[in-house]
């Protein structure tokens, strides 16, 4: 999971060297912090957050499948 998140995130922004996930394990759900370069915050999380939606739904949908629950975090510096 954090690999297709990360691929996302980096087809989507201009400086795809500082894309950083960092996956935290829970007892219930599995976060994915996803870090990236201040100026490229903006098209992660995409007009009214249409962007990030679509990549949490995508990770709904993956987790389906393996039986796990993700959710995923935005951060910003």
């Amino acid at each position: 999971m954090k690999e297709l998140v990360e691929a996302i995130a980096k087809s989507l922004v201009d400086h795809p060297e500082e894309v950083q996930v960092k996956s935290v394990d829970g007892s219930q759900v599995t976060v994915l912090e996803l870090r990236v370069h201040p100026e490229d915050l903006g098209k992660v999380i995409g007009r009214q957050g249409r962007t990030a939606k679509a990549v949490r739904t995508l990770l709904g949908a993956a987790g389906m499948k393996l039986k796990k629950r993700y959710t995923l975090e935005i951060l910003e510096d």
